[in-house]
Parts: C-alpha cells; structure tokens; sequence
C-alpha cells in the first residue's frame, strides 16, 4: 500500500516537479554487463542488461540472469548485430560452414575485425537466421522481455568482401563497383550498407516480438548506437533515425561518453578536444531522432572510457558529458554506465605515475552520487536559458561521404557540420538539432524558427522533405541554406538529376517548390509569410580558419531578429538550467567572454564527494557545475534523503524519527546528505544482521538542516535511522 500511495503522488506532481522518496523499482535506470551478480558491482540501478549469450565453464547464460533476479533487478538482454561473440556461426559449428568470408574487408583485403574471431559482419541472410535461432529465441525462452540490438555498424572503409559484393548484386541490379573509384560508387555503396542494417534489425526484432507473443511476453527492442555525429565523424554507417519509424523498435540508448565527445573538432581555426560541446550536439542529434516519434530514449554516460587514461582525466570529461546529457530536460531513463566490472575492478595509471590502480574512493563516491540522482531525475518542461528556436538539419546520407575522397573535396572533423552549430553554441546559444527523416512528424518543427541546412556534406534521400520544408518556410520558417554545391556528390545519379528531375544540386529542387531560381545566387528570397537567405559558402569555412564566422552569425542574428521575429538574439558564454530542484551549469571556453558564472543560494554541489553545502558557486570557463538547489526542494519539513553515494529504500517516517536502508557496492564509501526538521541527538547505523556498527562520521549543517553522514557501503544495505 506505502507503495502504491507513493506512486499517486509522484504523478500527481506536474513533470517540473520533483519526488525525493524512493519509487518503487522501474525502467527508469539501466546498466548493462557481461558478469555475473557481484557485491562490488551491485550499482542498484533498475534494470540490469545482461550482455551475450555465452555460457562459461561454470555458468550458464541462464545462471547468469538469475544471480541478477535474485538480487531484486528487472533483467534485460543486449548484444551485438554487428558483431559478437558469434564463434560458433564464424567457424562453422552452427551449420557447418565456415562464416568468416562475411565479415567487412577493405580495399587492401583485410577484414575488419572487433575482436579474435570476431569479424565486422555483413548481415547476410544466414547470419540473421542464426541471430534469431540461438541468440533471440534462448534470450525469451529465460524469459526477458526486452532485447538490445546494439551498434549496427558497416565501417565506411569496408565493402570490398565477397558478401558484400552479392548484397550489392541483389540490392542495385547490376554487378559491384569499388567505392573508391567514383563518389556515386561511395554513396551506393553507402546507401547499400545503410539498407542492410535496417533489414537485419527489422528481421531479428519482428521475430523477437513475433516469438515472444507465442510465449505470452510482450517484448520490446531497442538500438543502442552511437550518435549520428559521432558515426558521422568516425566514418560508420548505420540506420540511425530511420530506425524510429520501424513499429519493430521500442527506443534507443545513445551511446554517448567521453570517448566519442572528445574527439578533435575546428572553431575558430583550432582542432582540438571540446568535450561539452560535442556532447551537447551529440545528445540533441539523439534526442531529435525520437522526440517527434514518441520512441524511448536511455541517455548513456561513462565514467571511464575504452581508452586507458588517469582517474583525472576520466573525471574531468565524466563531468562535461553528464551535464550535456541533463540538459535535454525532456529525457529523463539512463544508461548509468557500461561494464561496471572494468570500472570497479579495472586498474588504470595515475597522473604522473606509471602505478596502476583501481578506481579511487574519491572518484566512486562522486560517481556513486551521480547515478544515484538519476533514479530521481525529473522531466522538466523548464528550457535552457538563451535564444532559442535554432536548428541545424541533420540527415542519415552524412554517412555515406565521409570516405574516400574524391576529387581532392576535403571535410575534415565533419567541419560541414560543426561549421553551422559551433559559431552559435559557444556563443551561448542552445542549438538543437532537427532530422530530415522526421519531417513528416508535426512535433518536428514545433520549437524551430529558424532552421539552419547545407547539402555540402549530406544529401536528401527522397524529394518528399523537401514538400514539407518549403511548406514550413510558406506558413513563417526562416530557412538558411549554406552551401557552394559544389562537392563531388551534388552529381550522383539520384532523384534530383533522374527521370523528369534535372536539377544540377538537390538544392534546386527545394529552392523551385518556394519559387526561387534552382541555381539562385547569395542573398534574401520571400516564400508565402516566410524567408530563405543563402549563403554561398560551404560551413566548414565558418570554422576552418580565425575570425570566418563573422558574415554567417551577422545574417544569422538578422534573421532571427528581424524575420524570425523570435527577439534579440542574444551571445553569452554559458548554459544555465533549472530541472526541478537541481542547477545544471557549463561555462564554456572560446566564446564571447572569459568571465566566471557565479550562482548563488543554498546548493550541495554533486561533483564534490564531500558534497559541500555552499552560499556561492563559482564555475569557471571550460567547468561545468551539478548543483542541488536546497530552496526548490518540494515538502522541506519532510525527513529526506537529499543526495547521497548509495540508492535509498524502506523509508519510515516517525513522530521523531526518520529511518531508511541504504544499498550500494561493496569497497566504496557513502556520503549522504540527509535533510532534518532539527539536529539529531541519535544517529544509529546497522547490518543487515542487525549488528550496531560504529565506524561512521556525522555532522549538522544548521544552514540547510542536514545532516552529512558517511560510512562503508554493503549490497545488503545499511540501516539508517535519525532520532531527534
């Protein structure tokens, strides 16, 4: 029943409220392994998403996913599709043939590998009979009703295998043709790897669905995949947003850290890292893909990375990305991390030191503290301060130019793209990003006003957005396209210059349907109650060289003041947003000051593991900043766990008196801070044995009424219990 009564009034609050008891166990936060159940990986999220099918030498699949059931976790199942430990397909053992030739090979004939024996696959019919055979079918015969089908990846460079070579024949009607031989070459085969992954995930998830109401489950299947930009970037194609309209696919979790953020983007005519704002661009190009859709986003975040580098370095960009993800306030389910038992159990060097350790308290309590939040993160209807109502198009086909060059058209770190959105992001002004294969969905267009587009690095693939672009311009849009068009792939044989259609760039067909010359010149045009202005420069200009922005955020901020109408357009060096009793800060380098944002009241600030209460927050350039805001807490005369290292359950409320059970892994330690209507004269901890333990430290903080209390973790949780 106290669960039930809880449930009604969490969601009785509107979405910018906030509820600090513990709910009962959801979806709401996940985190996927390989391993067993473990007191020193017992992280206390909701789901556990048991990762491979693989049986050990003393453990089945199945044994695997009960030691997580036992332990309280909803279990989910994740693996490969385009890769995985698959051995027993590659080496013939599940039909008899040998399945290596059907990895991904490049132009030298080498085959692209992810692992021993674990090729790049192309997904050829028998590999997706085998995915469904052995991996989906045993996944729901144990019961699990939701599946990830994660990192459906061709990798740009690949395309030179034998299978590869047939799925072409089947797809284009006629025999292959190397990629590097022609741009159109590279955008077929492209579209080619792009198609593949979309059938494969189509094939697997309908089965799973279709077998699983056979079982009486009602599964559900999402893509973990990397961000458009960061496979983009990293030249992978995969289906990305297409994906979205599959009635097979439930959501995503985008696969976002600080091992894609950070890599090198221009501004200003400097590549370099910009870990904040990478992320902030790669979370919105997620976010962009299943907003319109109603799909379900899991915002992923981790606390190291695939690359070895010191606990400094992981905690600095930890940081950066997990504020990113905050502040796309309308998601709010979380990956919390991956792998738990390289981040726990891993050793990684020290700065200055050639010593390896394992993860230092300090950094697992503030990690801790973290993931714990999300658990309680809100929905918040609250929007970032700054000018808003930007996009910047996005399309799937940026995947299919990025490799090889042709005639010598360069775009390096995906500068076509960063060139429209980094100018404005630094200037403090929260740029979202909006997808063309979402056009079709009303919601798409409902927070854009001015939509900023190039067909420089990426093309349309059917005429039909078009309609409703020039459509959105008629009714008021304000539509900035930039752009020479004139990169090798304006003359692929496509749509635009095949059948009656003969226009020398997709561009045209779109500049005609608004009645503006097909190969129209620099400057303003009218469409019905709306605006196009083109710029006849490709954006990777903007950011290539110092000081090449100034003429495209003049007419930007123009537009946006005198046509848009949307008010002044306003450059700052920072993000700020409110989402419900918590404060989200970046203050970023490279933009129009070098000042401090100083914020003031009463905060405990979550990237302390000492969880400070504090009067003032300093952030500096290049910092971002996790604030709980102790003056928007809902309910302040109610005993509350307000943030602490370890999740909270079993919560009772007495007359003078407030107790609660804390759980988290074994060898960290907790911090919590705990809200109190008076100081406590008792503060008694036990086991789960009921054994009095006296080894923990309390203090009272008068200013915010709480109480700092910190003690040694245990799975089997700790009794707290206050008395005043």
């Amino acid at each position: 029943m106290k669960k039930i009564l809880f449930l009604f009034i969490c969601l009785s609050f509107p979405i910018s409220k906030y509820c600090f008891s513990q709910a009962v166990r959801n979806e709401k936060t996940v985190f996927q392994t390989s391993g067993p159940w473990k007191p020193v990986t017992d992280i206390q999220s909701d789901v556990a998403i048991v990762y491979g099918t693989a049986d050990r030498q003393d453990l089945t699949f199945e044994q695997r996913v009960k030691s997580w059931r036992d332990r309280g976790y909803k279990v989910h199942f994740m693996t490969g599709i385009a890769w995985g430990g698959y051995q027993d397909y590659f080496t013939g053992k599940y039909d008899g043939q040998n399945h290596l030739g059907e990895g991904q090979v490049d132009a030298k004939g080498d085959t692209i590998w992810h692992g021993k024996m674990v090729p790049y696959i192309v997904p050829v019919a028998s590999f997706i009979k085998y995915m469904k055979e052995t991996q989906i079918k045993r996944v729901i015969d144990a019961g699990i009703d939701a599946i990830y089908l994660e990192e459906p990846e061709f990798w740009a460079r690949a395309g030179y295998s034998q299978a590869f070579k047939e799925e072409w024949q089947k797809q284009y009607g006629f025999p292959w043709r190397p990629q590097h031989e022609s741009p159109e070459n590279t955008y077929l085969s492209g579209k080619l790897k792009y198609q593949l992954y979309y059938h494969a995930l189509e094939e697997v998830f309908t089965y799973a669905k279709e077998y699983g109401k056979s079982k009486g489950l009602h599964v559900r299947c999402y893509v973990p995949t990397h961000s458009l930009v960061n496979y983009s970037s990293w030249r992978i194609v995969s289906p990305e947003a297409s994906l979205a309209s599959l009635s097979c696919i439930d959501g995503y979790i985008a696969q976002v850290w600080t091992g894609t953020s950070r890599e090198p983007t221009y501004f200003n005519g400097i590549k370099k890292e910009r870990v904040f704002e990478n992320a902030f661009l790669e979370y919105g190009s997620m976010e962009s893909m299943t907003a319109p859709t109603g799909r379900k986003m899991f915002f992923l975040t981790d606390p190291i990375e695939d690359w070895p580098r010191d606990w400094g370095d992981y905690k600095k960009n930890y940081q950066a990305t997990f504020t990113a993800q905050l502040l796309y306030p309308m998601i709010a389910d979380y990956e919390v991390m991956p792998w738990p038992d390289r981040i726990y159990q891993g050793l990684y060097q020290q700065p200055n030191s050639k010593e390896k350790v394992t993860i230092p308290r300090f950094y697992s309590t503030q990690m801790q503290v973290m993931i714990n939040s999300l658990n309680q993160m809100p929905l918040s209807e609250n929007r970032i301060d700054g000018s808003a109502g930007i996009s910047v198009l996005m399309a799937n086909s940026l995947m299919f130019q990025r490799f090889p060059t042709h005639k010598g058209y360069e775009d390096p770190q995906l500068s076509n793209f960063y060139g429209q959105a980094l100018p404005l992001l630094k200037r403090g002004i929260p740029v979202k990003i909006l997808h063309i294969e979402n056009v079709a969905y009303p919601d798409t267009w409902k927070d854009t006003k001015l939509l900023i587009m190039s067909y420089s690095n990426m093309k349309p693939l059917a005429p039909g957005a078009h309609q409703r672009m020039a459509k959105w311009v008629k009714e008021g849009g304000v539509l900035v396209y930039c752009g020479r068009d004139s990169d090798p792939f304006q003359t692929v044989t496509e749509w635009w210059n095949s059948g009656d259609n003969h226009y020398p760039a997709p561009s045209g067909h779109l500049f005609e349907l608004m009645g503006i010359d097909r190969e129209a010149k620099e400057g303003e045009y009218q469409y019905g109650k709306g605006t196009v202005y083109i710029i006849r420069k490709d954006p990777k200009e903007f950011v290539l060289q110092a000081d090449s922005d100034t003429g495209y955020l003049s007419e930007i901020k123009r537009l946006y003041e005198q046509k848009a109408k949307e008010g002044s357009l306003t450059y700052k060096n920072y993000f700020h947003l409110e989402r419900g009793p918590y404060d989200l800060l970046a203050v970023m380098d490279e933009s129009v000051s070098d000042d401090s944002y100083i914020i003031t009241g009463c905060f405990i600030d979550l990237f302390d593991p000492q969880l400070p209460v504090l009067s003032k927050k300093t952030v500096k350039p290049g910092e971002q900043a996790y604030l709980l805001n102790v003056g928007r807490i809902p309910d302040r005369k109610k005993p509350q766990v307000l943030a602490g290292a370890a999740r909270v359950s079993n919560e009772v409320f007495g007359r003078k008196q407030y107790s609660f059970i804390a759980k988290s892994p074994l060898n960290t330690t907790n911090v919590m801070r705990v809200l109190l209507p008076s100081a406590p004269g008792k503060t008694i901890l036990t086991d789960a044995k009921g054994l009095v333990l006296h080894n923990f430290q309390s203090v009272w903080d008068p200013v915010s009424k709480t109480s700092l209390i910190s003690f040694e973790n245990q799975p089997d949780g700790i009794n707290v219990r206050f008395e005043w």
